[in-house]
């Protein structure tokens, strides 16, 4: 069997947790440490982190390398991968972009729905693109191995990306837009460039970004990532579920609001149910990740391809993405 990788999670951390993990066979899971934490506070949370590991060294371990997954697995454990999902862990300073990378940080996102010092994200009305600072900054994360990741950024500034980049950039969890128009799912001329420069898309379970939402079936998300794989190829696909299990309702606030309104903003088709929506019964947590596998199989897909989206895509990936330049 190939490997098991879910490449954007952001849950309520657990024993629970970790334990369904390894029941549902998850090599390694892409762990969000920072929305709108400053240096300071990502640093206590990777302390956090640190803690879970000394408690649970027979389920998760942190991964920094390809390698580090493969290592994990023969042990029968979970490589945490960290990434943010905003840049505000760099604040002004580029040079915190290596301070990070030396510390865990793998992934990293140029936005979160609003305009930053990088680029424009999904919920602004104009996107003029990466700033100055972005294109820096993208230059940096390339030549110390730290992926770019274009989850919640608007079209021109994701365009932007993929072009400015050296090395190949990431979604980690949208999902294709002419399947479902969410404001944060991607139209496939993004897509197709994104899979041209090499790049991958992590298909999202979150209830916002599915057909139906919570009554989305297996079926229906399937059969989407069958369309796209007809877009970008499926060896360019991977599995992003943005799973927030046992999250309660005000970190929603946390993840929309940060510190940029006093008012509390509740983003994405979510105004009438401000809270996290029930995931789908076929993908609640962990445990329920083999079944993906057997939904890909009925929508078309062979073993092979199988395999590459259910994490030897990601692993790949990781293995070209996380060194430093060059290297």
């Amino acid at each position: 069997m190939g490997f098991r990788i879910d490449n954007l999670q952001y849950c309520n951390w657990s024993e629970t947790i970790f334990r369904q993990m390894r029941e549902g066979g998850l090599d390694a899971v892409h762990v969000t440490i920072a929305y709108h934490e400053t240096f300071r506070e990502t640093v206590l949370r990777i302390e956090e982190w640190n803690r879970r590991f000394e408690r649970f060294p027979d389920l998760i371990v942190q991964a920094r390398t390809a390698a580090d997954i493969r290592v994990a697995r023969e042990a029968g454990r979970t490589a945490i991968v960290f990434g943010a999902q905003n840049p505000s862990p760099i604040e002004d300073d580029i040079g915190l972009v290596e301070v990070l990378h030396a510390l865990g940080l793998r992934f990293m996102q140029l936005s979160y729905n609003n305009q930053s010092l990088l680029a424009t994200g999904c919920y602004e009305d104009e996107d003029p693109g990466l700033t100055r600072m972005g294109r820096a900054v993208v230059a940096e994360m390339n030549r110390v191995g730290m992926v770019i990741d274009m989850s919640h950024s608007a079209d021109r500034s994701t365009l932007e990306a993929i072009e400015a980049s050296t090395r190949p950039i990431a979604i980690t969890h949208a999902n294709n837009a002419v399947w479902h128009p969410a404001r944060r799912n991607f139209g496939e001329d993004v897509l197709r460039a994104l899979s041209e420069s090499g790049g991958m898309l992590g298909l999202s379970l979150y209830p916002h970004h599915l057909k139906g939402g919570t009554d989305c079936t297996l079926a229906s998300f399937c059969e989407m990532a069958a369309r796209t794989a007809e877009v970008v190829g499926p060896g360019n696909l991977g599995i992003g579920s943005d799973l927030c299990q046992d999250q309660p309702d005000s970190i929603v606030e946390w993840m929309r609001t940060g510190r940029w309104t006093k008012a509390v903003d509740y983003g994405e088709g979510s105004a009438d149910a401000p809270g996290f929506p029930p995931q789908p019964d076929w993908f609640r947590d962990n445990r329920d990740f083999p079944g993906l596998a057997e939904g890909l199989r009925a929508a078309g897909f062979d073993a092979g391809e199988v395999d590459g989206i259910m994490g030897d895509n990601w692993l790949r990936f990781y293995e070209a993405g996380f060194g430093p330049a060059g290297v």
